[in-house]
């Protein structure tokens, strides 16, 4: 009887061992959601960041991805992560404007004048904003940018004025910003980002504002086949963890995790500058027009701008933001003039 009862005791304790082992070795599953198409360039190298993951975790860690807004629009991904249906999201401005609207500010239109001004800004910027998004329980993992957004047509829209006689796409579930547009005189159509396709072909909507790259890969661009010439925003982005998620992850391997994200994130924005050009180009061949605004007619956009200023800052993003990014914009400009006497011969 004694053996027995020592036996018992010895299986109850080995199975208790064993199903501890084998929690202990079960990977932490990050579910990651994005609106970036499946079998996209894009879609390819976040699953090769998942590949790394695992790696460098040594199988501590699982990305599941789920591309193509299968998980909905970014507002949806956002209200999956606080529910705890999904852990991650590749997130576009829209979306991390659902966590901290400071972000916005990165975006103003027609603020830049080129990537490294954009890049010199966001760098003085993004430490803050993750402080702010941390301390709403979100961990920013990598900052990206799908390059300059411009305004996709059926007809073309060389101004202001011919811009506002389209259906102009918006993003649904930020009513801020689609009043902001009909504040300006545009007729905004608000939609989920997951519906722009079927819109474009039902004539629904007539213009959207993305990039060459994302108007080429959904072929949005045979709906809309005039393009502005206008570098309106530059479309950000950011890769964004739940922190509960994020701390779930062995804390060892969490540096090794973040530094293949922000080298992802880097290398994404890099291919994506260097692919813009390819993608006009390639759409032109297929119909595509680019029209090119004279300097009256883009002194209009500039206009335009100056009057919705004040309808942009402490409303639609927070003053103190809006401030810092022009702030920042004023300094890169004036570090880059050139020194008193030079270029004087």
């Amino acid at each position: 009887m004694r053996l027995t009862r020592r036996f018992s005791l010895f299986a109850v304790v080995a199975s208790f061992l064993a199903v501890s082992a084998s929690s202990a070795a079960d990977p932490v599953v990050i579910k990651m959601a994005t609106l970036v198409p499946a079998g996209s360039s894009w879609n390819r190298s976040l699953q090769e960041m998942g590949q790394k993951w695992q790696q460098v975790s040594g199988g501590k860690v699982v990305l599941k991805l789920y591309a193509g807004g299968v998980a909905g629009d970014d507002a949806d991904v956002v209200r999956k992560m606080r529910l705890g249906t999904l852990n991650a999201g590749l997130l576009a401005t829209t979306g991390l404007a659902e966590l901290d609207r400071s972000v916005l500010a990165l975006q103003i239109p027609m603020l830049y004048e080129d990537y490294d001004e954009a890049d010199w800004v966001a760098a003085k910027m993004t430490p803050s904003l993750e402080a702010q998004f941390d301390a709403k329980g979100f961990v920013v993992l990598a900052w990206v940018d799908g390059g300059w957004a411009h305004f996709f047509t059926k007809t073309p829209a060389r101004t202001p004025d011919e811009l506002k006689s389209a259906k102009l796409f918006t993003w649904a579930g930020d009513d801020k910003y689609t009043e902001l547009w009909k504040g300006a005189g545009f007729n905004a159509i608000p939609l989920p980002a997951t519906e722009i396709s079927t819109a474009l072909q039902t004539g629904l909507v007539n213009a959207v504002c993305t990039t060459p790259q994302v108007a080429a890969v959904m072929q949005w661009y045979n709906h809309a086949k005039n393009m502005t010439d206008v570098n309106w925003a530059l479309l950000l982005g950011a890769v964004v963890i739940d922190k509960k998620a994020w701390e779930k992850i062995p804390a060892e391997v969490r540096p090794a995790i973040l530094a293949v994200t922000r080298e992802t994130g880097r290398a994404l924005s890099k291919q994506t500058r260097a692919d813009e050009a390819e993608s006009v180009e390639a759409m032109k061949k297929r119909g595509l027009t680019v029209v090119t605004p004279g300097p009256t007619e883009l002194a209009s956009w500039h206009k335009l701008l100056e009057s919705v200023f004040p309808l942009v800052r402490g409303k639609y993003m927070p003053a103190e933001a809006f401030d810092a990014v022009i702030r920042y914009s004023g300094e890169y400009r004036q570090q880059k003039k050139p020194a008193p006497g030079i270029g004087a011969h």
